[in-house]
This record gives structure tokens, sequence and C-alpha cells, in this order.
């Protein structure tokens, strides 16, 4: 069976017919081919497919996508405005926050709904980590990816930040 949906993605809208079982992610990935939504547990384990919806980190591999109509999504390409990386992605690079590169798009999402959430607040290492608990990493200790979120918390600080 076929749903007309509507999302906001990355600050553009979608009118969209899809399968009314599919998936956030499989939308994501498949109709708007927006790759930094991870595929990987597929069982909201990982953090890897996270993007923020209505502002809030889920895991879009188990969220229905039609359950999200009239809702707005930000994906790690919403981080990057008129070619430039947000400064939370450059301090992910700036830091090393990131080895491999298969956990960064969604433990981007989720540190930056944090430091959203945090705005004009102290944030320390261990609210970080229990920030990110979600978001797993094979290839770090997590060290370098506090510092990164640390370094992204200042620069929104600063007024630093979109």
């Amino acid at each position: 069976m076929k749903v007309a949906i509507h999302l906001t993605v990355n600050h553009k809208e979608y009118h969209l017919t899809i399968d009314a079982q599919a998936t956030l992610l499989e939308v994501l990935r498949r109709e708007l081919s927006l790759q930094s939504v991870h595929r990987s547990c597929e069982e909201g384990e990982c953090g890897a497919c996270t993007v923020l919806l209505n502002g809030e980190p889920v895991n879009s591999c188990l969220v229905l996508a039609a359950g999200a109509d009239g809702a707005e999504v930000l994906t790690a390409e919403g981080l990057v405005r008129d070619g430039r990386r947000h400064p939370l992605m450059d301090a992910f690079v700036d830091l090393h926050g990131m080895q491999c590169g298969y956990c960064t798009p969604g433990m981007l999402m989720s540190a930056y709904a944090l430091i959203e959430k945090t705005a004009g607040q102290p944030l320390n290492d261990d609210q970080i980590r229990k920030g990110i608990e979600g978001n797993l990493c094979r290839c770090t200790g997590y060290v370098n990816i506090v510092k990164a979120v640390q370094a992204g918390k200042a620069a929104r600080e600063a007024g630093n930040w979109w």
C-alpha cells in the first residue's frame, strides 16, 4: 500500500508517495539519496542512522516514514551550508573525532542535538558521553569525539553556529 507524505528535510520540502511500511531510513536513502544516513544494525542499537526528527535524535531505522508525515528532518547533509561544513563538523575533523567515518554522521546529529539542548549551559564530558551513548563507534575510545563535541559547544556559545 502506498501513502502520501510531506517532509521537510534539510530545510527543503518534499511531497512523496511511499510504501506504507517504509522506514524513514529507507525513504531518506532511496527516495532522497541522502547517503549520510547509514544503514547498519536496523535494530536501533548502533546509531549509524541517527537523524533529528523535529529537533530530537532518532534512529531512522525504527521510525516508519508515514509516521513522520509533516515532520522536519535534519541529516548531516543539512549541516553543510553554501559548501561550508558546519563548525561541529570542522571540530570532528580538526580534533580527529572520526576514524573510519561510518558512525560520524549519526554521532554528529546526536552531538548537534545535545549542544542545542544545552545552549547557554555548561556541558561536561560525562554529559557528552551520556548524550551520545546511543551512537556506537568501533574505531575510537570516544576521547577525541568528546573533545570535538566540547569544541562544537564552544563554537555554539561563541555564536559560530547555524
